[in-house]
């Protein structure tokens, strides 16, 4: 069991990959599964001290022996999730001892992310109560009707996109999704969550790519990155 003032990372990988055309999670990038480098990440980063991972039930026993090939040291437990990905989020939580004092939550496609990236968010919420990686928006954007024409232009001004990892004190991160499921509701990130139990959330300039695979050109991207890492160390 975990002492005290432990940080424990949920990691989701239960998407359909619908609009990838096959299994993002477990595609090539660079000789390794996508979730692969997701889960060294917070196997490598010292301030993690345990990992649960969530997917899908039908992709449980693939996923299983990826994982602890990726992160031996850390890895808890592998649970299956629900239908949704709040639904995902609810059933890792459970597998967190109630001691832990920081959960970190992070979707196990977006595998370009660095132990940086997970301290800084780690450390804005140890000061905030809730925080998140995330980047300022910076391309013209536009509001369309159901017929795809543009109706409005949205000022971007102080508009940022939220990634993970979202890092959060690990009481609060509980009371927020208990009110969720007990009023049948639905999020889609946990900042969302904790928003809507009436807490602030901090956000973390990600500083770096941090893209999710949701697209084959968004592993193509990857690649780019990983060789330009590799290139550098």
């Amino acid at each position: 069991m975990k002492k005290k003032g432990t940080v424990w990372a949920v990691i989701v990988a239960g998407g359909s990959s619908r609009r990838m055309g096959f299994n993002k999670l477990t595609a090539d990038l660079e000789g390794r599964p996508v979730v692969a480098w997701t889960m060294a990440a917070f196997n490598d980063c010292p301030a993690v001290d345990a990992i649960v991972l969530v997917c899908a039930a039908s992709a449980q026993s693939e996923l299983e022996k990826i994982a602890r090939d990726a992160s031996p040291k850390k890895l808890h437990s592998i649970v299956a999730g629900g239908a949704h990905r709040h639904l995902s989020v609810a059933e890792g939580l459970a597998s967190v001892p109630e001691e832990v004092a920081m959960i970190i939550v992070h979707d196990a496609a977006r595998p370009l992310v660095t132990c940086e990236m997970i301290d800084r968010c780690l450390d804005s919420a140890r000061n905030n109560g809730a925080a998140a990686c995330a980047r300022p928006v910076t391309d013209t954007l536009k509001r369309i009707n159901d017929e795809e024409f543009i109706i409005e232009s949205v000022d971007r001004k102080n508009l940022w996109a939220v990634e993970t990892p979202q890092a959060f004190r690990a009481d609060l991160l509980r009371q927020a999704y208990a009110e969720v499921i007990a009023t049948g509701g639905y999020v889609s990130d946990e900042t969302s969550a904790v928003q809507a139990a009436g807490a602030p959330v901090a956000l973390v300039d990600t500083r770096g790519w941090n893209g999710k695979m949701t697209f084959p050109s968004d592993l193509e991207l990857a690649r780019t990155i990983v060789r330009g890492r590799a290139a550098r160390h």
